[in-house]
């Protein structure tokens, strides 16, 4: 049989009264009660169970491959976010994969942690070893039941195959009593054998039966058919999950029809990784729970949705995929506006555009991008975040400029701003800092130090400072130079091309006096582009601060 699988699953017996037990939903709901930040609802009477499988699913996607250490961080991770479940591994595939699901059982608090298993009595047993010093563990047992998966890769009839997952699950139902039971590829698999085998696996003892679309093969309605079903013709008490895969780009829409069938268990990954095109989306099914709360009534997670743009962040950071700029709830494009008509709205009323408050998933909220189709009030806002308050004529002729630099640019920075309006107002240019020099040194045996060398208006600078890190020093070191006390309010580091010597682009963001400001910088050395960001910010903060003092004094020069 092949260990390359597709399904997973989970609930526990821990768990709260629901509001209609019957066929298919069970008497009790997985987890604890805390319904998390921007999760809860008034009326909310039903948990529904976070079964993450980042770790375990999700690492099956081509290119990563976690270390134990990653994998801890990970889970340490998943834990502050308060899913239920973290599928850590699949502990029979290799000794690294034991390793990291056992240490995670002994270490990790909150979620309960699972294994998963192929239906060999063996599998079982080596994933009851690697999970046996949880808190509270679950065996995840799969088996193929689609014809195409029986034939061709099993080489199995499905008398050979129920055989093995009645074997496989009262074994399970021996170890822990907290067992879920996985049909791979059951949206190709016979309805008769499917609820067959399923009967079964709760006769045995499972407490929750995954409905796995493993090739993304399922359509939305039909899906959520398929859910209902199981839950009329499958007796018992255990709670039905959903395990989708995106290979239509539908996981998070079944997924949810799954829900609204009935399901109470999801399956997912933080940024929808996971074999082939991934697997439903954590964020986005959380997220479409909490907001569409007319449409899952009573429904609730226990997830601090806070800690989802950071999850993902970490999450993309160690598995080296990127998350894409347009990605739902967390994506850098998530939150922003260009078109003029859309800036004008979220200035005037931020629910206007944005159904989800930024905030809510640890974002810093609407962010405003000036270009070709930018408007005259996004525009102005623009302007005066930067200090600089233009009207009338002024205000007309320097809209003008910009429209017309917009076309010819893509992308307008507050550079660009500032010289076509201090033309018009006729304002000076306020000179900034150069970065002359940067000397950084550090390791494990000493404290880093950085030493900066600047320049502005003919005049040069030197400053030295130590910090925790050769960037936090650097960083410091700028700091004292040009007198700037501000908050670090944003940190971001990417590649901008491939390989070893691929150029490293940083962006910085700095808050002060209630003035927000970003710096950009790039370079090979990322130490280098991360002082030249925070220089760039610091440059952009001493020019806002300079534009509002000259517009105070023009307002007191003309009198009230």
């Amino acid at each position: 049989m092949s260990s390359d699988i597709d399904s997973t699953s989970e609930q526990g017996r821990e768990q709260a009264p629901t509001v209609r037990p019957g066929p298919g939903v069970p008497s009790h709901t997985a987890g604890d009660t805390d319904t998390g930040a921007g999760t809860s609802n008034g009326n909310a009477t039903e948990k529904l169970v976070i079964f993450d499988t980042t770790l375990r699913d999700g690492e099956q996607a081509p290119g990563i491959s976690l270390d134990p250490a990653e994998k801890m961080e990970i889970a340490e991770q998943l834990a502050r976010l308060g899913v239920d479940y973290i599928e850590a591994g699949f502990p029979v595939s290799s000794q690294g994969d034991f390793d990291s699901v056992q240490a995670i059982a002994r270490s990790v608090q909150g979620p309960v942690i699972c294994g998963l298993s192929r239906t060999h009595v063996s599998d079982v047993d080596r994933c009851f070893d690697a999970l046996r010093d949880a808190g509270r563990a679950r065996i995840h047992v799969f088996i193929s039941t689609s014809p195409e998966h029986m034939e061709y890769m099993l080489k199995m009839t499905p008398k050979q195959v129920f055989d093995e997952a009645h074997a496989a699950v009262a074994r399970a139902c021996e170890h822990v009593d907290d067992v879920e039971f996985s049909p791979q590829d059951a949206t190709r698999t016979s309805v008769d054998f499917l609820l067959e085998i399923l009967a079964d696996a709760v006769a045995q003892g499972a407490t929750t039966l995954n409905i796995p679309d493993t090739v993304g093969y399922g359509i939305p309605w039909d899906f959520a058919k398929l859910i209902s079903h199981i839950r009329k013709e499958v007796p018992g008490d255990y709670i039905i999950s959903t395990h989708c895969h995106n290979d239509l780009g539908l996981a998070t829409s079944n997924t949810l029809a799954g829900v609204q069938a009935g399901a109470r268990q999801v399956e997912v990954c933080v940024n929808g990784i996971g074999e082939r095109a991934g697997n439903a989306s954590l964020e986005e099914v959380v997220m479409a729970v909490a907001i569409r709360q007319d449409q899952f009534p009573g429904v609730y997670t226990g997830i601090h949705t806070e800690e989802l743009a950071r999850t993902s962040r970490l999450v993309s950071r160690l598995t080296g995929y990127p998350v894409q700029y347009n990605k739902a709830v967390v994506g850098r494009n998530a939150f922003a506006h260009e078109a003029g008509i859309h800036q004008h709205g979220v200035l005037s009323d931020r629910r206007t555009y944005e159904i989800i408050d930024a905030a809510t998933v640890g974002l810093q909220g609407s962010q405003i991008v000036l270009g070709k189709h930018s408007g005259r009030h996004a525009f102005t806002a623009s302007l005066e975040k930067m200090g600089i308050h233009a009207h009338g004529d002024v205000l007309d002729q320097a809209f003008r400029r910009f429209k017309d630099l917009a076309d010819r640019k893509v992308e307008i920075t507050e550079a660009d701003l500032e010289a076509i309006v201090a033309e018009e107002i006729g304002m000076g240019v306020v000179e900034g800092y150069v970065l002359e020099s940067l000397e950084v040194s550090g390791g494990t045996e000493e404290a880093a130090r950085a030493k900066v060398a600047l320049s502005r208006v003919g005049s040069r600078v030197n400053a030295t400072a130590e910090g925790n890190g050769m960037i936090d020093a650097a960083c410091k070191a700028i700091g004292l130079a040009t007198s700037t006390d501000a908050e670090l309010a944003g940190f971001n580091v990417s590649s901008v091309t491939g390989g070893i010597d691929a150029l490293g682009d940083v962006v910085i963001q700095l808050i002060s006096d209630g003035i927000k400001v970003s710096g950009k910088g790039v370079s090979t050395d990322v130490v280098e582009a991360s002082a030249r960001a925070y220089l760039a910010a610091v440059n952009r903060l001493i020019r806002a601060k300079e534009r509002n003092r000259e517009s105070l004094t023009r307002a007191g020069d003309t009198g009230p």
